[in-house]
């Protein structure tokens, strides 16, 4: 497989939107919603249809406070799903920490594995990866899910630099495990282990990530927006807007959303901004 820039050759004039399917009961945006195949397929279907690029599926709630799923349910719950829908052609991601469900989602058909531990958690998923051609996502987090929120974290030199610190060496021990640079794109983590104000500060600074290869951001409907607004989870939406058109102005390169209708627009507006001239 060719790298993101070359699968992705849109990449090269606009933000590429990818869409959050969790086939889980727990998720804090969507769970419950989606947790059969048939329900869960057709929101992928739906997802396409409104314009997103890449879908992602989830078999295992990444919230704050969520418990670990068994790799058997997490199998379970979303290679059903990806067979599915892999035959439409879409490309299709899978988020997931776990190297075994990493192998089984490519051989469903998976061509992208988002890892939220950018290969911490499981010591197999990195060298699981570069046996195959996918394209992966690694995001910098401090701690499991379930640990994420409880305390707080000290981030030496500052969250940016320290962020940039940690996904520059998961992206130099993902490369020389043989996983090919331009195969490799990075996420800061925002509200995983983040403050507020740390939160706002890593989006400020998106571009600083830039050099390690296309930077993937998800805002959508986070506990920040809340705080930012003092709205709950179900009335985010246009807060989650405005985060995606502001990471966009900021150096994001895919935005990852649970509603594309309505964050394509955003994402259309700010590029129209963000790339013109």
């Amino acid at each position: 497989m060719s790298g993101w820039t070359t699968r992705f050759p849109e990449l090269a004039r606009r933000t590429l939107l990818m869409g959050v399917v969790n086939v889980t009961p727990d998720s804090f945006s969507d769970g419950g919603r989606y947790g059969d195949k048939d329900s869960a397929v057709a929101r992928a279907f739906e997802l396409v249809d409104e314009g997103a690029d890449i879908l992602d599926i989830g078999g295992e709630s990444t919230r704050p406070g969520a418990a670990p799923v068994a790799l058997s349910e997490e199998l379970r719950r979303v290679v059903p799903v990806i067979e599915a829908i892999a035959r439409r052609g879409i490309s299709i991601s899978v988020d997931t920490t776990k190297a075994e469900v990493a192998r089984a989602a490519i051989e469903a058909g998976a061509s992208i594995i988002n890892d939220v531990s950018a290969g911490g958690f499981d010591p197999g998923m990195l060298p699981e990866l570069a046996r195959q051609d996918v394209l992966v996502v690694l995001m910098h987090t401090r701690a499991s899910p379930k640990e994420m929120q409880r305390g707080t974290w000290t981030y030496e030199g500052g969250v940016v630099a320290a962020v940039r610190r940690a996904l520059g060496e998961a992206v130099e021990h993902a490369v020389a495990l043989g996983i090919p640079r331009d195969h490799v794109c990075v996420d800061p983590g925002i509200g995983f282990g983040k403050t507020l104000s740390e939160n706002l500060e890593l989006l400020r600074s998106l571009r600083t990530f830039a050099d390690l290869g296309p930077v993937l951001v998800g805002t959508s409907n986070k506990s920040f927006l809340g705080a930012l607004t003092g709205r709950p989870v179900e009335e985010r939406s246009h807060a989650t807007a405005a985060s995606v058109a502001l990471s966009i102005s900021a150096g994001a390169d895919i935005v990852r959303v649970h509603d594309i209708r309505n964050m394509r627009d955003a994402a259309r507006v700010a590029d129209g901004f963000a790339r013109s001239g």
